[in-house]
């Protein structure tokens, strides 16, 4: 009963919150980089995934750095959800960095700073090496343990073969200690580093996949390896220039990047580790990994951080740069003039602009459908109807957050399935933005410090509350 509990507990630790983006697995896009309608989680705006999908390619190449493409719209139109398809489709050995324009006036470092680690973070370094390794199947594992528990260590024999060879190695404590945190026993397919001893489980040998009636879902049975025990292996390490500069300027080392106490790092440091690298670049000891800076809402960013990014997108080292908002003709902050995005006409040539369109009633429909599948929640026909014209006349990010309220008020009716009149409660529950407009300018005398709105109607209460 207690081993049962435990693994139910190990189970829970493995679920996931769900969250706004959790549902985009990548820009659904096939291999000629046309748009399918519903794919990966992604729906609609087929212009501007098939535009993210053409600068995903090029990013993949590696070849071109320093530029920057701007994903411009209304606001709940997805941009930042195409931004989320281009870092799932990368997958993990490319580097994504992903920060809102106003973290970088709360961190305690100058802007520019903040920016700098931000760049060299979506930097990665592919550093390659020889490693002798032993590699082959487990044939008997002999541990020899003294008869008091005095000074003598533990010492034993292990066996290894492959396909052609088979061979006794003698054990020191630090590699029976090894063995034992990985529960090793005979029919087991290791790999053993001979520089560090660390022992990788590859999974079990075919010719031992009747020893037992049962084993678990996790269990993975390989061949036994061929050749001699003895390899030279081309081991990859993925680091990102940032990792490097942590390791390289703090006095703890490696464990700063887990303290969070990065800090300002000098130029000097910088400057040592990108002449280093580019060393190994022209000894084939490494190559360089430009990966994607996502920076949202960059109308918050003030005309420094734009001029610092002028300058940075010109250095050869310089990832790709995707920067979203939702902003039209506006201050540009931290001067006195308009301009489209917020952001300044230098910097504006420089970028691939790729705009979004307002999604369609099909559109929010499919992904209404889609969230309540990720959430895991029963909605009749009739329900997601009302839902995507809740959608459609108020905001898409409105009606999603109907989705889990509704289902819980299909709960304390003790329903199953969610219908329009547990639609209709959470609509008079919570109001969106353009109702709550129209109640401030009905009692905006009886609020405190309230400025006099002049609205009639509906339509005057929606103007000014863009205003």
């Amino acid at each position: 009963m207690a081993e049962l509990k435990l693994s139910e507990s190990r189970d829970l630790t493995r679920v996931e919150r769900i969250g706004a983006h959790s549902h985009i697995r990548g820009l659904g896009l096939d291999s000629s980089l046309e748009p399918r309608a519903v794919s990966e989680g992604m729906v609609g705006q087929t212009k501007a995934r098939k535009a993210a999908g053409v600068i995903l390619q090029m990013i993949k190449e590696g070849k071109i750095a320093g530029r920057a493409i701007l994903i411009a719209g209304q606001p709940g139109t997805g941009k930042t959800a195409i931004a989320m398809g281009m870092a799932k489709s990368l997958g993990l050995e490319t580097p994504f960095a992903m920060i809102a324009g106003s973290e970088i006036f709360s961190l305690e470092m100058s802007k520019t700073e903040a920016l700098t680690q931000s760049f060299r973070k979506a930097i990665g370094v592919r550093i390659k090496e020889e490693t002798e390794v032993i590699e082959g199947e487990v044939v008997e594992v002999q541990i020899d343990r003294p008869a008091s528990s005095g000074v003598a260590a533990k010492s034993g024999k292990l066996t290894m073969k492959t396909t052609d060879m088979e061979t006794v190695y003698d054990m020191g404590a630090k590699l029976i200690e090894s063995l034992n945190k990985e529960k090793v026993q005979s029919g087991d397919v290791i790999a053993l580093d001979k520089a560090t001893g660390k022992i990788s489980k590859l999974g079990r040998s075919f010719s031992r996949s009747r020893d037992y009636d049962a084993m678990g879902a996790q269990t993975k049975f390989v061949q036994c390896p061929e050749g001699e025990l003895q390899k030279r292996k081309e081991v990859v390490h993925c680091v990102t220039l940032h990792e490097i500069d942590v390791i390289n300027s703090r006095t703890q080392g490696f464990l700063a990047l887990f303290t969070g106490d990065t800090g300002e790092i000098r130029s000097e440091v910088r400057e040592q580790i990108d002449t280093k690298v580019a060393e190994w670049r022209e000894e084939g000891k490494a190559e360089i990994v430009p990966g994607v800076l996502f920076i949202d809402e960059v109308h918050m960013l003030d005309i420094e951080c734009f001029s610092f990014l002028n300058r940075a997108l010109e250095n050869e080292m310089s990832p790709i740069l995707v920067v979203a908002t939702n902003r039209g003709v506006t201050t540009i902050r931290g001067t006195n003039q308009k301009s489209p995005h917020g952001i300044p006409i230098d910097l504006l040539d420089r970028l691939l602009i790729i705009s979004t369109q307002p999604y369609t009633d099909e559109d929010i429909r499919k992904i209404l459908e889609i969230r309540c599948q990720e959430e895991g929640v029963e909605m009749n026909e009739e329900a997601k109807q009302l839902l995507t014209l809740i959608g459609r006349d108020t905001s898409l990010r409105y009606a999603i957050h109907l989705i889990t309220a509704a289902a819980l008020s299909c709960q304390k009716r003790k329903g199953k399935v969610v219908e329009i009149e547990d639609i209709n409660r959470v609509y008079r529950l919570f109001l969106d933005a353009r109702r709550s407009m129209q109640y401030l300018v009905e009692y905006q005398s009886q609020y405190m410090f309230s400025e006099p709105i002049e609205a009639d109607g509906e339509e005057d209460g929606h103007d000014a509350m863009q205003t």
